[in-house]
């Protein structure tokens, strides 16, 4: 997820409590997005519709795509590297993947991260904006230390940027 971002932007994201243990400290030091009030996370879509936007049919709509999907676990066994991104993978990341591809479907207008990216690689950010190879050497060693785990994935959560911190506005279920 972007960070520094104004009022109003909106998010889909899995929280992945379990990972918590594992990536807390480096999240902390190494993820903007930790200190604007983002758990550990996959995202689903980022951005999603405007905060204004989101009204009670959208809503409504969001339970209803959520809904057809089966909850699932996954496993985070490995780190990966993106330029600048560290972060754990999560595997299977398919349901991710639809997940996203469902969104995408019924709100066209909001392709994942504004389509800068022909590939969305479902990821749980450790570290972002990092340029220091050290840095993230040091964080992968220790990361390796304390995986693999694995999460139960059985709803996606809502988030708004409310200028300062992203807050939880609502949860989806997803089937059981």
């Amino acid at each position: 997820m972007v960070t520094g971002t104004s009022a109003g932007l909106a998010a889909l994201v899995v929280r992945v409590p379990e990972a918590e243990f594992a990536v807390r400290k480096w999240r902390g030091r190494l993820d903007p997005a930790a200190r604007e009030g983002v758990p550990a996370h996959v995202t689903v879509l980022f951005p999603f519709l405007p905060a204004r936007g989101i009204d009670g049919a959208a809503l409504a709509a969001l339970g209803e795509v959520f809904g057809r999907h089966r909850s699932f676990e996954v496993a985070f066994e490995r780190c990966g590297r993106l330029p600048g991104l560290l972060y754990l993978a999560p595997e299977p990341d398919e349901p991710f993947r639809r997940l996203t591809e469902a969104i995408v479907d019924r709100w066209p207008e909001s392709p994942p991260y504004g389509g800068r990216f022909d590939d969305v690689v479902p990821h749980l950010t450790v570290a972002q904006r990092q340029d220091d190879l050290v840095v993230l050497e040091e964080a992968e060693a220790d990361l390796n230390g304390r995986l693999p785990f694995t999460a139960r994935v059985s709803a996606v959560d809502l988030v708004v940027h409310d200028g300062t911190r992203w807050q939880q506005r609502m949860a989806f279920p997803l089937r059981r």
